[in-house]
């Protein structure tokens, strides 16, 4: 790029320190000016499909570096336990948002071209295909690398041992019920921890929506019937 500038400024002298340069003199300079642009301009358009689409690191490591990392945090998620996957708190958050970003540069290293994108992007999807489509046929494994469901709550009493050992507080527990719509631990039945981190709940008694739906029911029927009953009433006796 120095070079080239310099060539620019020295055609620039030449014809701007002889004034009194003949017609074809200055025509030339303004050929050499317009010659140099476009070169330049095609070493731009160059350098700019270069960086988009040649690759700066070899095709094998494009692969190997994205498949490392995904069995990588396959691993490190099912050590971390459930309750990562699940966002109690800020911190699980947190920490999901930041694992991405930490371990970029070890999926693309020093290529950020499209080709090499597109590669990472298909050896994952190609990778995490065959990792579950080999899990679906072991399920013994299957349940060993993604873990089996934890019963925090089992006929309305909470199993303290296992909130230990998922590390999920009593008022994060609650704190989940509460999005669901349960005002208290005490209005649940039942409630699971998946092995993909969601909490779901099960109710002691109806929703309030039910109850309500439940109870219009009964009124309509009990007005039908006394409806039923004045016509028979009302109606004339037979002759």
């Amino acid at each position: 790029m120095l070079a080239s500038l310099r060539k620019l400024r020295e055609i620039n002298r030449i014809c701007a320190g002889h004034p009194k340069h003949p017609r074809e003199k200055q025509q030339a300079c303004g050929e050499g000016r317009a010659a140099h642009c476009r070169g330049e301009e095609r070493k731009v358009h160059s350098k700019i499909w270069t960086d988009m689409f040649v690759l700066a690191l070899p095709v094998l490591e494009k692969i190997l570096r994205p498949v490392i990392v995904y069995f990588f945090l396959v691993i490190g998620l099912r050590l971390a336990g459930k309750r990562e996957l699940a966002q109690l708190n800020p911190f699980d958050l947190v920490v999901l948002l930041t694992l991405s970003n930490t371990v970029q540069n070890a999926i693309i290293g020093e290529d950020n071209s499209v080709t090499g994108g597109i590669i990472g992007a298909t050896a994952l999807l190609v990778v995490n295909y065959l990792v579950v489509r080999f899990l679906y046929g072991h399920k013994r494994l299957d349940q060993i690398v993604e873990g089996q469901p934890a019963l925090l709550i089992e006929n309305g009493i909470v199993n303290e041992r296992l909130l230990g050992k998922e590390l999920i507080t009593r008022a994060e527990l609650e704190a989940a019920a509460h999005r669901q719509g349960f005002a208290s631990l005490e209005e649940i039945a039942c409630a699971v921890l998946e092995p993909g981190g969601t909490l779901s709940f099960l109710g002691k008694k109806p929703a309030p929506e039910e109850a309500r739906h439940r109870e219009l029911l009964e009124r309509l029927d009990q007005m039908m019937a006394e409806m039923a009953q004045l016509r028979r009433m009302q109606a004339p006796p037979p002759a």
